[in-house]
């Protein structure tokens, strides 16, 4: 079973007085596997969140199709096993944060003692229970995306999608949202989560889609697309050398910058460094540290996106 597939997805818009046709979303082709978490990558304008609206139902294509649990889109019940947070979620400030996932548990006809059960699940699986009782218009913006994720989680769903989840979140802001996708990923749920953050997408995707325009530019496992051994560049910090032995490096092609009584060489490739090495040895000088550089999921990016500008 295929928690997500799209097949030929496409979304066009007439614009203006002269209807000029714009191509928000390209004929896109993907699938989504069981119990992974897929990151969709994309500029500002990529077309990701038009991609999530819809597979929710929320737009309708200009052609193509989805299934979302081998079910067709159209199909109003499988939208049960599905929990979704959107970029802007709106919130009802006045509520405390267990009224406001009461609330929405009553919506998915949960009542009783089940739904003070799951509430107290998700109160403690976003980290929020201390806060149980505090009005939303009190908490910060990384409290409320952990609550619009527990809200998001309300009817226990098999496929969870995110829209941007860690869009304008501080570093310990975003550290909460990946430990908490991570442990979707460890119950069995399927996590499928646009962005545009990178280092995030880095750590914790299973597999990534990029899009560009519009369309699918490269999906897979980060590190075959990356590529596991693929190093860039070579940092090697010394000490204790004289300035001719910087300027030998620096005609053999690296790059030099004084720190103190360190220098930090930056090297293109492996012989670069074995000479280094040799010319700090045989002057007695000391190597304090040497870091290769891989190429990153922004590196990829980068490249895949061109020109592209947001």
């Amino acid at each position: 079973m295929k928690p997500l597939r799209m097949s030929g997805l496409t979304k066009e818009y007439r614009l203006g007085l002269r209807q000029r046709r714009v191509v928000a979303l390209d004929h896109l082709d993907l699938e989504v596997e069981e119990g992974e978490i897929f990151g969709f990558l994309g500029h500002n304008g990529a077309g990701k969140t038009t991609t999530i609206k819809l597979v929710l139902g929320l737009l309708h294509p200009t052609s193509g199709s989805a299934w979302i649990l081998d079910q067709p889109i159209t199909e109003v019940a499988v939208k049960q096993h599905v929990g979704f947070l959107p970029e802007s979620p709106f919130f009802y400030e006045y509520l405390t944060a267990q009224e406001f996932l009461t609330f929405y548990g009553q919506l998915f006809g949960l009542g009783g003692t089940t739904l003070a059960r799951r509430v107290e699940e998700l109160l403690e699986l976003v980290s929020m229970k201390e806060a149980r009782h505090v009005p939303l218009r009190k908490f910060s913006k990384g409290m409320l995306q952990r609550v619009g994720i527990a809200q998001a989680l309300i009817n226990d769903p098999k496929l969870v999608i995110l829209d941007e989840p860690m869009s304008g979140l501080d570093p310990l802001g975003r550290r909460d949202v990946r430990d908490i996708i991570l442990r979707l990923r460890d119950a069995g749920k399927t996590v499928f989560f646009s962005t545009h953050i990178l280092p995030d997408v880095e750590m914790i995707c299973d597999r990534v889609g990029i899009l560009v325009k519009g369309r699918l530019s490269a999906v897979g496992p980060v590190q075959d697309l990356i590529g596991s051994t693929s190093i860039t560049a070579i940092d090697m910090v010394v000490e204790g050398i004289p300035d001719r032995i910087i300027s030998d490096a620096e005609r053999a092609g690296a790059t030099a910058v004084k720190r103190g009584g360190q220098v930090l060489l930056t090297l293109s490739n492996g012989l670069e460094v074995d000479y280094m090495i040799d010319l700090v040895r045989m002057h007695k000088g000391r190597l304090v540290s040497l870091i290769p550089h891989k190429r990153s999921l922004e590196d990829l990016f980068v490249q895949e996106a061109g020109g592209v500008r947001t």
